[in-house]
C-alpha cells in the first residue's frame, strides 16, 4: 500500500463516499473447521465481530486468536518481531459459539470469554458464559471456567437463551468484569475480586437494551459500559474501582450505533475516544464527551475498527483499521484527537473477514492482521521508512 505521512494529511478533509452499510460479520471465519472439535449450537442472530484479538506478550511475541464453533485457533509467532508463526493450535472448547471477548491484563495475561451453549437433558439449551486465561505466551491454556448466567432457576433457565454475548473488561488490580444485555432487555454483569468471583450476576437494570454492549476505560481510568437502546446509548460508568456500576443520567441521545461496533481508546492522559459505526450511514463515528460525536467520512463498511494509537513520523497519531464494504481491509490515520485534520481510508490486501486486528510488534513496528475467507491468518507489517508504508501480505 502506499506510504501515509501525517504532514500530508493535516487539514485535509476525507472524501465523503457513501455505499450503505451491510450486516456485521460473524465473529469467526466462516467455513473454518477444527477437526475433532463438536460444533456449538447455532446462533439464531449473527454474532458481532471479535475485536483486539492480536495482543503482544511480555515476551514481545504476537498471539492471534479466532474463535471457531466448538474452539480457539491460535497463532503465535516464533520469535519477537516475526516474521514466522507457527501453524495454529487448536483450544477445544465445545458448545462454544463462534465469538469471544478478549482482554489482558497488564501483567500480560490474556482472558478469553465467550458463550457456550449444549443441548440440556431437559430438551432445552444450556447456556454459560465461560472463560479461559493464558498467562503466559504458546503456553497452553488454563481450563475454560463457568460463570453460570443471570437466570440460574429451572423454571427461567429458558431465558438464558436469549441473552447477549458477554463484554469485558480487566481492571489495573487484574480483576475481570463481565458485562451481558440480558433476556429483559437490561443489563447484568458479573465481578471478579483479586480473591473470587460475586456470587451471582447483578442487575444494573437499564430497559429496551436493543444490542450488543460496550465496555471500554473511562476517563478516571475505571470502567464504563455503553448499551445501545432506542434511539439512543445507555451509559454505566464506575466512579471507583470495584463491583459497582452506577448509571449516568447523560445518555448518547440520537446515536445510531451498529451492533457490535463500541471500541475505545486512551488518547491523552484523562482523554478516552469511543468509536462506533453509524447504524444507517456505515460510516465511523468518533466520540469524546467534550466535543460531541463525530463522523469520520470516507469509506463505509462492516464491524468495529480496530485501534492503536502510536507516533508515525514523529506525529501521535490514532491509527483505524476497518473491512471495506467490499470485504477488503481499509486503514487510515490521524493525529491522535485531531479529527478535524480529516483522514484517508486506503483498501489493502484480499478480501478478508470478521473485524481486522491492530498491534505493535516487539520491534516497535506497526502490524495489520485480518483472517481470510478460509479462516487463514493474513499479516501485514511497517515498512523500516518514513510514514505508514506497508509490506506485501503474507499468510502466516
Amino acid at each position: 500500500m502506499a506510504g501515509w505521512s501525517p504532514r500530508r494529511s493535516q487539514g485535509r478533509k476525507a472524501e465523503q463516499r457513501r455505499s450503505g452499510s451491510a450486516p456485521g460479520a460473524p465473529g469467526g471465519p466462516p467455513g473454518a473447521s477444527v477437526e475433532g472439535l463438536k460444533p456449538g449450537v447455532p446462533t439464531e442472530t449473527p454474532l458481532p465481530a471479535t475485536v483486539n484479538w492480536l495482543l503482544r506478550g511480555k515476551d514481545g511475541r504476537l498471539t492471534a486468536y479466532a474463535p471457531v464453533d466448538g474452539g480457539v485457533l491460535r497463532w503465535t509467532e516464533s520469535v519477537a518481531g516475526g516474521p514466522g508463526w507457527s501453524a495454529p493450535d487448536v483450544l477445544p472448547a465445545p458448545g462454544l459459539v463462534p465469538y469471544l471477548s478478549i482482554v489482558q491484563s497488564t501483567e500480560g495475561y490474556v482472558f478469553l470469554t465467550g458463550l457456550r451453549r449444549l443441548p440440556g437433558a431437559d430438551g432445552l439449551l444450556d447456556v454459560d458464559v465461560v472463560y479461559g486465561v493464558q498467562y503466559q505466551t504458546g503456553r497452553p491454556m488454563r481450563d475454560w471456567h463457568p460463570l453460570a448466567n443471570p437466570y440460574p432457576v429451572a423454571r427461567v433457565k429458558h431465558f438464558a437463551a436469549q441473552m447477549g454475548v458477554p463484554v469485558t473488561f480487566v481492571d489495573e488490580a487484574g480483576s475481570l468484569h463481565v458485562f451481558l444485555n440480558n433476556a429483559g432487555g437490561g443489563v447484568s454483569s458479573r465481578s471478579q475480586n483479586p480473591v473470587r468471583w460475586q456470587p451471582k450476576w447483578a442487575d444494573l437494570k437499564g430497559s429496551d437494551v436493543t444490542g450488543t454492549l460496550g465496555a471500554t476505560v473511562n476517563e478516571a481510568g475505571h470502567i464504563d459500559v455503553f448499551a445501545p437502546s432506542a434511539g439512543h446509548v445507555l451509559r454505566w460508568s464506575q466512579d471507583a474501582a470495584g463491583a459497582v456500576f452506577p448509571r449516568l443520567d447523560e445518555d448518547l441521545a440520537g446515536a445510531a450505533v451498529a451492533d457490535g461496533t463500541f471500541t475505545a481508546l486512551r488518547t491523552g492522559a484523562t482523554g478516552v475516544t469511543r468509536f462506533w459505526r453509524d447504524a444507517h450511514s456505515g460510516e465511523v463515528i468518533a466520540w469524546r464527551p467534550d466535543t460531541g460525536p463525530r463522523s469520520l467520512g470516507g469509506a463505509t463498511g462492516t464491524g468495529p475498527v480496530a485501534l492503536l494509537r502510536t507516533p508515525v513520523d514523529g506525529v501521535d497519531c490514532t491509527l483505524l483499521a476497518q473491512r471495506d464494504a467490499s470485504g477488503r481491509v481499509a486503514l487510515a490515520a490521524y493525529p491522535t484527537e485531531h479529527e478535524d485534520a480529516g483522514l484517508d481510508w486506503t483498501l489493502t490486501g484480499p478480501v478478508t473477514t470478521g473485524a481486522p486486528a491492530l498491534c505493535l510488534d516487539g520491534r516497535g513496528r506497526i502490524v495489520l492482521a485480518a483472517l481470510a475467507e478460509d479462516g487463514g491468518l493474513l499479516v501485514t507489517r511497517q515498512k523500516d521508512e518514513s510514514g505508514l508504508a506497508l509490506e506485501e501480505w503474507t499468510r502466516a
